[in-house]
């Protein structure tokens, strides 16, 4: 009878993880090592990166492939095929990716993967020196920039609803770009405003990989709270302490403050889109493209007005950049650790923008 060796199952469970394309295990493996090899198998697997029920790889099953312009990110093979590692041109998809093929080892463990130092930004910066955290860049800035709206928003009246103009996403998981706040422009910038660079933290917490474990994508949020004493929860915790969002109250975590900002940027929109487009508008962060016509006036967005033809079309320049920042906010839930004083930032010129048209308290609230 032919002894299986554990080591060479462990390799079959490799390639049917989208791992096929790394090096073979050796011809014989210690135990500790196969263990140690498991566990991290295992900790993918639990990774939002494994999960191939989500719509990040299942959104183009319909289609049968995933378009060159996705596939990078939104399939295994598409990033191979983007770092060049599948022997194809480096930094373009050539061809359309698998369906359901989730980010798995070989995405990053390549020798492509390993030499990637820099990144590029939907705003044509170039990030250098990234090392490890090259690979993270690529996926996690978003698609579009402040950049983006100011060219579509060029030569257009402030107020003046245009047909030309349509609402211009960012996309989601964009830390890599708001990390860098000013620098990266990621949000739109208004004139005349300074904005905050880079936020950094301590050396070993700046980073991707310094604050997620690089294969559950989890924080360690104990490392943060051995420095942050005195609260449980990194939401908790805050640097800053003017009240930034204008409700009285500076005693919670800066996430907080984000969170009310966001919120009264919300509202402002709203009373914009019914006061001066003249259309009500709305919100759904679950569907595409996000702002809708409020069709009844009720201040919310139903199933059956988040559909695509009732997308929101009585655009302005002026409520154009304050969705764009509104939306750079909500893509970014972790915005209070990357960069607070950046979206601040944005949401506070946003709403100053806003209270030109629409009746805005501006002297409640505070600048970083």
């Amino acid at each position: 009878m032919t002894k299986i060796r554990p080591f060479r199952l462990l390799a079959a469970a490799f390639v049917s993880l989208g791992c096929a394309s790394l090096a073979p295990l050796p011809a014989a493996a210690d135990t500790t090592s196969l263990d140690a090899l498991a566990a991290i198998v295992e900790a993918w697997r639990t990774s939002p990166h494994a999960d191939h029920g989500s719509l990040s790889f299942t959104y183009w099953n319909k289609d049968g492939a995933v378009p060159e312009d996705c596939a990078a990110c939104h399939s295994g093979p598409g990033f191979i095929d983007f770092l060049g590692a599948d022997g194809s041109q480096a930094g373009i998809v050539d061809h359309p990716a698998a369906i359901s093929s989730v980010i798995g080892c070989a995405s990053c463990h390549t020798e492509a993967a390993h030499a990637l130092d820099s990144a590029v930004l939907p705003s044509g910066v170039t990030l250098e020196g990234l090392g490890s955290n090259a690979t993270c860049s690529i996926c996690h800035a978003g698609r579009a920039s402040g950049d983006t709206v100011a060219a579509a928003i060029e030569g257009i009246d402030e107020d003046a609803v245009s047909a030309d103009l349509g609402f211009i996403n960012v996309h989601y998981g964009i830390a890599a770009a708001v990390m860098q706040g000013g620098e990266g422009r990621a949000g739109f910038h208004y004139p005349g405003q300074t904005y905050a660079g880079p936020f950094l933290h301590v050396r070993d917490a700046d980073t991707c990989v310094a604050c997620h474990d690089v294969h559950t994508t989890k924080v360690d949020s104990e490392n943060c709270l051995s420095c942050h004493r005195g609260v449980e929860e990194l939401a908790s915790i805050r640097m800053r302490h003017d009240d930034f969002d204008g409700d009285a109250d500076n005693s919670k975590g800066i996430q907080s403050e984000i969170l009310g900002l966001h919120a009264r940027l919300y509202a402002a929109i709203q009373a914009y889109g019914r006061d001066v487009s003249g259309t009500p508008i709305g919100y759904a962060k679950g569907s595409f493209p996000y702002f809708f016509t409020d069709t009844n006036g009720d201040g919310e967005i139903s199933e059956d007005e988040a559909v695509f033809p009732n997308r929101y079309q009585t655009w302005t320049p002026r409520l154009l950049k304050a969705a764009y920042n509104y939306q750079v906010a909500a893509k970014d839930p972790g915005a209070y650790v990357h960069n607070p004083a950046y979206v601040l930032q944005l949401l506070h010129d946003s709403l100053e923008s806003l209270s030109e048209q629409v009746s805005i308290d501006m002297q409640a609230l505070s600048r970083p």
